[in-house]
């Protein structure tokens, strides 16, 4: 298996994008899938690793990426060393950041591996699952779309005691259960928002999705209720739910991830999001 490991490309706002890319070779163009990570998370989060073999040996070219004001560094790519990054990160910057990658997978400058251009997939989790449906629904080069556990709007942190504390303030802090730090995020992140409402507006733009798109979410997620899967079924007329039952957030995973095998039902996720992929690989 061939494995380009931390390749690093200019990201947004002057910030450097760290991708991995994982891939057999062979004679004849591969597929790509593109994985996009979600709030608090990294490229090489719990088991995204084994997501990446697994997917390379299905035939992908698959790509992970730390979007470039997730709080990573290029020194320490799986660890929050970056709080000022990640409190100035912003929706559209990673919105910003996606159609980069895009744009670097496709311009083949990484490696002589030929890639077919005509079946670029997009695979988003959670946060980073509802980046995927905003880039997807509106880029001509994506022909298919997969969430894992995906947002259905960007409106966590307005509840009154939030949005008091960012006009106050300027500031939020969020807290990392596992790494014990305070993030800060600052009010940009909201002023973005409100600036580029419509942009920013998943179910209004899941709405005008005429590409395949599957819905994979777990009815025991406490981070984003099964409720969201429900409401983005129902506004993309094209998509497709896969309801895991009992499953959480991440299906089984943690970080960090030690076993070799993956928890049964990422597993499960997973191979049927290989299945979907490989229907639009033909």
């Amino acid at each position: 298996m061939n494995i380009i490991k931390n390749y690093s490309i200019k990201g947004s706002r002057n910030k450097p994008i760290l991708l991995d890319i994982f891939y057999e070779a062979s004679n004849l163009p591969l597929p790509i899938v593109i994985f996009s990570h979600g709030f608090k998370g990294f490229k090489d989060w719990g088991h995204f690793n084994l997501v990446a073999q697994q997917m390379a040996e299905a035939g992908f070219l698959f790509v992970k990426f730390n979007f470039s004001h997730n709080g990573t560094t290029p020194e320490k790519p799986e660890a929050f060393a970056d709080l000022e990054a990640f409190g100035h990160n912003n929706l559209s910057t990673e919105l910003d950041d996606l159609e980069l990658v895009i744009d670097f997978v496709l311009n083949g400058s990484w490696g002589d591996q030929k890639i077919d251009a005509n079946a670029l997939n997009l695979l988003g989790h959670s946060r980073g699952g509802g980046i995927s449906i905003l880039q997807g629904t509106n880029d001509k080069r994506v022909s298919k779309l997969c969430t894992w556990s995906a947002v259905s709007s960007f409106d966590r942190f307005f509840d009154s005691y939030f949005t008091d504390e960012w006009e106050k303030n300027g500031v939020i802090y969020i807290p990392n259960s596992r790494t014990k730090q305070q993030m800060p995020l600052y009010k940009q992140y909201l002023d973005d928002l409100k600036k580029n409402a419509d942009r920013l507006d998943i179910l209004a733009t899941a709405k005008k999705l005429k590409k395949p798109y599957l819905i994979v979410h777990g009815t025991d997620d406490t981070t984003v209720d099964y409720r969201k899967a429900k409401a983005l079924k129902e506004a993309a007329p094209c998509s497709t739910l896969l309801t895991v039952q009992g499953g959480n957030h991440v299906f089984g995973a943690k970080h960090p991830y030690k076993s070799k095998d993956l928890p049964i039902q990422a597993q499960q996720v997973l191979t049927e999001t290989i299945k979907f992929f490989r229907k639009s690989a033909g």
